[in-house]
């Protein structure tokens, strides 16, 4: 396969309401959507839908909101093969109020994505993908086991989100790492100015890489001695849930179809773009042709997001 994705499958559960509720207060929603979602089923379906043959590791419950999920996944050209029913739990389910200007709060509850395989069962499943991409839903020691069981033909890449101080024991094994601001301050340890120089200070040996997405101001590249801004491309924010997973999920995909790093960072940055034009994760990854179109259609300005 091109890529394989280890990670968590969640069904959101995407509350509307006016503005998000202070500590304390009840607000009314205008409508309750429920979509697919979890970091690992969103990035696969964007790995999928750049191009990429795609496998997803996960686990469900063996119940209806698991086969509804692992159905859109196989929809979407996932291969499901290696996502587990378990009968002993629940699916994973995440809690997502959206005000009026795109802001959110997101709740997440495990469920399966916790019981899931043991690190040495995780290992044998992952085979010899091009790139591997992991992110941190799941068990870290999981995760450790997935990077350390590839071998130099595969590309690992690590997503640290939801960040954890724990993460940083996990950036040795990894070739390329996506964060975002937030998740740099809490990996890097301190506040900061230069997004390069912090980025930086993740990076422990020669050949390691890192982009730093940058929301509204595009994203910054790091890669040997060099930097590279992608400008950001100008739209106008609907739901923003899903833009830093469909980033992931085409940057693997660009590197997995033998982009360069730059490249598949640029055609990621109009992904997300495009993403956050609708509503919903997973539902809302763009086409490697919509993106296409949209980087031969031009773009820049700011995103509105």
């Amino acid at each position: 396969m091109s890529v394989c994705v280890i990670g968590s499958l969640n069904l959101d559960l995407v509350s509307r309401v006016h503005a998000l509720p202070r500590p304390g207060e009840t607000v009314l929603a205008t409508a309750v959507t429920r979509h697919v979602g979890g970091k690992g089923a969103n990035q696969a379906v964007a790995a999928a839908r750049a191009g990429a043959a795609t496998r997803l590791l996960g686990c469900v419950g063996q119940d209806d909101d698991g086969a509804w999920l692992l159905a859109y996944l196989a929809g979407a050209g996932v291969d499901t093969s290696g996502v587990v029913a378990d009968p002993a739990t629940s699916t994973g389910q995440a809690f997502i109020t959206i005000d009026a200007t795109s802001e959110n709060t997101i709740v997440v509850a495990g469920g399966a994505n916790a019981s899931w395989l043991g690190p040495s069962e995780m290992a044998a499943e992952i085979g010899c993908p091009r790139v591997l991409l992991a992110q941190l839903e799941l068990n870290l020691d999981v995760v450790g086991a997935a990077l350390r069981s590839c071998g130099p033909e595969t590309l690992r890449i690590v997503n640290a989100a939801p960040v954890t101080f724990q993460a940083a024991a996990l950036f040795p094994a990894c070739d390329l790492l996506i964060v975002n601001e937030t998740e740099l301050a809490v990996c890097a340890g301190a506040s900061f100015t230069d997004v390069e120089a912090a980025a930086r200070r993740l990076l422990t040996r020669t050949g390691q890489s890192a982009i730093v997405t940058l929301g509204g101001a595009g994203a910054l590249v790091i890669y040997g001695d060099s930097a590279t801004h992608i400008a950001p491309y100008a739209v106008t924010a609907v739901d923003t849930v899903g833009a830093g997973d469909c980033f992931c999920g085409f940057v693997a995909a660009g590197l997995a179809q033998g982009r360069s790093l730059i490249d598949a960072a640029r055609q990621a940055n109009v992904a997300a773009a495009l993403a956050v034009t609708r509503s919903g994760a997973a539902e809302a990854m763009p086409t490697l042709a919509e993106v296409t179109a949209a980087l031969a259609s031009g773009g820049g300005g700011r995103l509105s997001a």
